[in-house]
């Protein structure tokens, strides 16, 4: 079973905007998909049995092998790929625990690395979605609130709110 197989016709993905002390942004190359070639944002699909912010840090360690906690909630992309596939990725501000090398994800990524925002501004190869971040310059975080429990009759092993 493929992957598009396996997602169903709603998927469910995470990405990171990891900032260093310095105000890089840790950006990848991707090998594949819609953004082959181009710089991006670290991201990936959310698996069984994780919630989101569980998946991006899970996804920021895998490309990059940068460790990282959540400080909030950025935004939302959503879109339908030719008229069938619900696509939506849920943004996230992350900060690394340690600044430390970037090790990419060989069979995934082409590079991944710290740049200035200034920098990916005029790269050629620097994702929509990417330029659109730098030039709105976000600032409305919505940090993550645990230890909500909505009902036991629910059984969430898992409850988060970002709020």
């Amino acid at each position: 079973m493929s992957n598009r197989e396996k997602r169903g016709k709603v998927w469910l993905a995470v990405s990171g905007l990891v900032k260093s002390s310095e105000g890089h942004w840790l950006v990848v190359k991707k090998r594949y998909g819609g953004l082959k070639g181009q710089w991006s944002l670290p991201a990936g699909f959310v698996e069984e049995g994780e919630t989101i912010d569980e998946a991006v840090i899970r996804e920021v360690k895998e490309e990059t092998g940068i460790d990282c906690k959540v400080k909030g909630l950025i935004g939302l992309r959503t879109g339908v790929i030719n008229e069938e596939v619900s696509d939506n990725m849920i943004l996230f501000l992350l900060e690394p625990i340690e600044e430390g090398n970037v090790i990419h994800q060989e069979q995934e990524l082409y590079d991944a690395r710290f740049m200035a925002p200034e920098e990916l501004l005029i790269e050629k190869d620097a994702s929509i979605l990417l330029h659109y971040l730098i030039t709105q310059n976000a600032s409305s975080i919505k940090p993550g609130i645990d230890g909500i429990n909505p009902g036991d009759q629910f059984g969430y092993t898992a409850y988060k709110l970002f709020l």
